[in-house]
């Protein structure tokens, strides 16, 4: 993944697109940094494939400026763009062979014959499918179909690639291989991409930078890493891993931590990042993984702060984790999911919950 500071390849400038009085995507303003993997994420409808579409040159934008180089693309046909893209349905030509599907855009170039196909064959080796020129398409897998897709993609050399939803139709293990696959290819090649998806898990392990999307508003940007344990509202908490939101009051803060009492009564404990003050109303965002069970008679007086009573009201057993949910006193429920450390808890079983201050996130109660 990148991690040095560059100028932004590509930028969005107050970009906005209505159809009629639908708006699917509000004013934006965006930078993509040469040479990162950018994930539009967010559930469907949301704008994300819309504004992919106006890089591309399929949709023109109704307001906004986009940029690629520091040259505005607004009005440059989609042939003088210079982009890679690779689609869910892969797209490629059921009638002509793999050097053909692969060599298309070449052929609109000015490449001689002689460097198609050095082109092709050097494509076709990063893909790590050498000697298929001669097939089908059909006469390849899901998984190898796609890896044609992304060598069509990149043989023209192009300054941003575009990837929308590319792994959606393959089954979950083959989604694994061909998520390293997308990330090692664009590690590799340095190429400016830009990929959505609905899939946190792709985004979390692909990204340099993530845009959360709701309702053709942007929610929130980062690295994944700020994305996934700071979230600014409850809906990126939400959408982002598996998140329980425990509602209560700020009754003490010092410099380091703030003390919240929940819903239960208990109080917790939060680092302090001087954005609440005493007697706001909030509610506490901790991941599903972040809990930790503990039989009640283990609970050591320092732990008591950061932990409140359970029952274990349902269980699924995952293989290396067990996925709790946990009744409160309230009758509420919370979401753990447990790491094979400890004993299995079995259902009706009195236990503790505890979580340490760092894993408890702070938002404001939306109204």
């Amino acid at each position: 993944m990148a991690t040095s500071k560059k100028q932004p390849l590509v930028q969005f400038k107050g970009i906005m697109k209505q159809y009629g009085k639908v708006t699917a995507v509000e004013k934006m303003d965006f930078d993509i940094e040469e040479g990162s993997l950018v994930t539009l994420l967010g559930p469907s409808g949301c704008g994300k494939t819309t504004l992919l579409r106006m890089v591309a040159g399929l949709e023109d934008p109704t307001e906004g400026d986009i940029y690629i180089k520091g040259v505005r693309i607004n009005d440059t046909p989609i042939h003088k763009r210079n982009l890679g893209m690779i689609f869910q349905n892969y797209a490629l030509f059921p009638h002509k062979t793999i050097f053909d599907n692969v060599a298309f855009g070449l052929k609109y170039r000015n490449v001689s014959k002689d460097q198609i196909r050095e082109k092709v064959m050097q494509a076709l080796e990063m893909v790590r499918l050498p000697g298929v020129e001669n097939r089908m398409p059909s006469q390849l897998s899901g998984g190898q179909q796609q890896r044609i897709a992304m060598a069509r993609a990149i043989v023209i050399e192009p300054d941003v690639l575009l990837m929308d939803e590319p792994l959606s139709a393959l089954d979950e293990n083959l989604r694994e291989e061909m998520r390293r696959e997308v990330d090692n290819l664009q590690q590799m090649l340095g190429v400016t991409t830009i990929f959505v998806t609905h899939d946190q898990r792709e985004a979390l392990s692909m990204s340099d930078k993530i845009l959360v999307m709701k309702a053709g508003r942007k929610q929130q940007e980062g690295d994944p890493q700020t994305v996934y344990n700071q979230p600014v509202n409850h809906f990126v908490a939400d959408f982002l891993g598996h998140s329980n939101f425990i509602k209560g009051q700020i009754v003490d803060v010092n410099k380091e931590h703030v003390h919240v009492q929940i819903e239960t009564g208990d109080l917790l404990i939060a680092d302090n990042k001087n954005t609440f003050n005493l007697g706001d109303r909030v509610e506490l965002v901790v991941r599903a993984q972040r809990f930790d069970l503990v039989d009640e008679d283990e609970i050591t007086t320092k732990q008591e702060m950061n932990s409140f009573a359970g029952r274990i009201k349902d269980r699924s057993y995952m293989g290396g984790e067990v996925s709790y949910f946990i009744e409160l006193g309230t009758g509420r429920e919370i979401h753990i999911i447990s790491m094979m450390r400890t004993r299995i808890y079995s259902i009706g079983e009195k236990v503790r919950v505890q979580v340490a201050p760092h894993h408890c996130h702070l938002l404001a109660i939306e109204s």
